[in-house]
């Protein structure tokens, strides 16, 4: 279930509950329809996905400054074998 469907109906149990009961069916589709359609505007991602995303970013991160060590290595050799002796 994509997160904007869980929680869309997570606040229709809500709304269900505080509405009047005397509020017709059709009513309370089109506010639900309402509210639908400005959670789909939303970017919404399920925590599942946010902790995949952020182990890469750790991964790429950890690999970026192994990379930066490496290079930074080699310049420093290439420095040493160009200096005149």
């Amino acid at each position: 279930m994509r997160p904007t469907t869980q929680l869309f109906e997570q606040l229709s149990e809500t709304i269900n509950r505080i509405l009047p009961r005397e509020l017709t069916d059709e009513a309370r589709d089109t506010l639900k329809g309402g509210i639908a359609g400005v959670l789909d505007r939303f970017d919404l991602v399920t925590r599942e996905e946010l902790e995949i995303q952020e182990a890469v970013l750790r991964r790429t991160r950890e690999k970026l400054e192994s990379l930066e060590a490496q290079v930074a290595e080699l310049e420093k050799q290439m420095r040493e074998r160009s200096v005149p002796e």
